[in-house]
């Protein structure tokens, strides 16, 4: 069991190390300093996917024409793009930032505003994973009911190092899992998947003029809280605190379905860390992508409730 955890945290790592290397590039200075659009606070990207739609950002990135990935007048203006314009750069690309970028440009020309655009895609992408979410729980009941075994094997083998009472052990924890129909790996699939439409998110965001440039609520779409709360703008105080209040909720929830005291004190102290690192991080996150972030948060812990109550009809 330990075994089959390492890998699938070994996994987890790759991805997330390979993700954050992901294709957004800066527009830089002469002196290699980022060029920072002043009405947000944010660093600009070189090889945005289309033109900016207001007259001050398109002058500034006019000025730095020589350092974008394609001429402002190759690029299609936001209203038009689609995910098969301009040459292809990778494979993360064409999977998720230009399609994500297409999705909440095409839904914000029907709701009339990309910050509700990103709200609706949100809980839109989370309904299309709901088989695989519950299948997640459904993993995470049963190996509830497989602790307490597992649990004596654990014991048994306590102190055995050598050869034959390590097979015998792995042999005994995978009739527990036959047992129990429990598939470590199948559990993750749902954070394999979360993870690269995270970053996919904040690459569409960063890339694409007409959502950074939008607003909500008061609230700019690529603006940071950081930014805001030193312009004065005191709402995203009410946006920090729902980032913050939404990752805690949910990751009680999520602690609800362990049960070894082990298990408990790992989540508490993964739950204390990922806390204070996402207070720390919130106050970078462009209002859009933490719009994103809440939303799958809320809808996480509904997500959780609908679904323990059907498995107790169970």
């Amino acid at each position: 069991m330990k075994l089959k955890k390492s890998k699938s945290k070994i996994i987890i790592l790759f991805f997330l190390i390979l993700l954050t290397c992901g294709c957004t590039k800066y527009v830089k200075t002469d002196d290699n300093k980022n060029v920072v659009y002043e009405e947000t606070g944010q660093n600009l990207t070189s090889n945005i996917l289309c033109k900016p739609t207001t007259e001050e950002l398109y002058n500034i990135y006019k000025e730095n024409e020589s350092k974008l990935s394609t001429p402002l007048e190759d690029l299609p203006t936001c209203e038009e793009f689609k995910p098969t314009d301009l040459e292809y750069q990778s494979l993360w690309e064409s999977i998720f930032v230009k399609p994500l970028a297409w999705l909440i440009l095409s839904m914000g020309k029907l709701v009339k505003n990309y910050g509700i655009a990103v709200i609706l895609l949100s809980i839109i992408i989370r309904l299309l994973l709901l088989p695989l979410s519950r299948k997640a729980m459904l993993q995470s009941e049963n190996i509830k009911k497989a602790t307490p075994e597992l649990n004596k094997i654990e014991k048994k083998y306590a102190n055995k190092t050598d050869n034959e009472s390590l097979m015998a052990k792995s042999q005994e924890t995978m009739l527990i899992y036959k047992k129990y129909n429990i598939n470590p790996i199948s559990g993750c699939l749902t954070s394999f998947i979360q993870l690269p439409l995270f970053f996919g998110f904040l690459e569409a965001i960063n890339r694409v003029p007409a959502i950074f440039e939008g607003t909500l609520w008061n609230m700019n779409l690529g603006m940071t809280p950081m930014v805001a709360l030193s312009q004065g703008n005191y709402i995203y105080v009410f946006l920090l605190l729902l980032i913050i209040g939404s990752t805690y909720i949910s990751f009680k929830f999520s602690m609800q379905n362990q049960t070894a005291n082990e298990a408990m004190n790992q989540m508490k102290m993964t739950m204390t860390f990922m806390l204070v690192m996402i207070s720390i991080a919130s106050l970078s996150l462009p209002t859009a992508l933490a719009l994103y972030w809440v939303v799958n948060n809320i809808f996480a812990v509904f997500q959780s409730v609908i679904i323990q109550k059907l498995n107790e009809r169970r």
